[in-house]
């Protein structure tokens, strides 16, 4: 039997070297009953540095990017940068989705829409998660943006740490090991969960495990949110191994 081929799509800041790297990892390494194969495409936004001028420009270009993905027709497309849209004020999500779905619907009207921001509030209340704790890369004024985003999606953030980063292409070189002794500092009392990387840039999976290894409540990544919300909007159970209680199938 041909597996079934499903193009999955991603709208990356252009200086994101994360998302093409983790989402294609976890997606390969999935457990799934049927016979998928996936195939992964980009469209990129310009955005350097992480500050509120340059999201908010590179949000610009978020149909821009869509319009470019659906003429390969995608099968879902998400839209991976957390803080542009959460740097936009409560909800902004819902909108960002609702716009990409009206650039698909012409050509691709079955075109699934995921953002990163929504995949990690739609994911933290699939394991009914009300209080988290949070580990960002961002200056503090953005993670406040985050924070202040988050629990206005009535999920309570009792505690975030800002590892204060600016520069984008530097945040996808921090060690993700290191956040083995970050989370350490994390106060993670009462947390429902642990959100060991509140960005798409920082990457994590490597700790993912470890880190889950360590706690019982779970432990997730903006990044593994995605993919969970990913294999949600293509009706795909899946068991993603080494990425934490969210994709252990547990959720599915």
């Amino acid at each position: 039997m041909t597996a079934r081929v499903l193009r999955v799509g991603q709208i990356v800041p252009s200086s994101n070297t994360t998302m093409e790297t983790e989402v294609p990892a976890m997606l390969g390494a999935a457990i799934i009953d049927e016979d998928v194969k996936f195939t992964f495409h980009s469209s990129r936004a310009p955005m350097k540095n992480v500050s509120q001028a340059e999201l908010t420009a590179m949000n610009e270009h978020m149909s821009r990017c869509a319009l470019e993905l659906t003429d390969a027709r995608m099968d879902v497309i998400a839209s991976a940068c957390l803080v542009a849209i959460m740097c936009q004020g409560p909800g902004y999500h819902r909108q960002t989705e609702k716009t990409l779905r009206d650039v698909c619907r012409e050509d691709a009207p079955d075109t699934k829409i995921v953002t990163s921001a929504g995949a990690l509030i739609d994911s933290l209340n699939a394991i009914g998660a009300k209080k988290i704790s949070i580990i960002t890369p961002y200056m503090k004024n953005l993670t406040t943006l985050v924070t202040d985003y988050i629990e206005s999606e009535s999920i309570e953030v009792i505690d975030a740490i800002s590892l204060e980063v600016p520069n984008n292409l530097k945040v996808g070189e921090l060690d993700p090991l290191d956040l083995l002794s970050i989370v350490d500092k994390l106060c993670v009392r009462d947390a429902d969960a642990v959100v060991l990387s509140a960005c798409v840039q920082m990457p994590s999976l490597a700790a993912l495990a470890p880190t889950q290894a360590r706690f019982d409540v779970p432990v997730l990544s903006t990044a593994a949110a995605t993919v969970f919300q990913i294999l949600r909007a293509l009706d795909i159970r899946a068991q993603v191994p080494g990425a934490g209680m969210l994709l252990s199938g547990d959720y599915a």
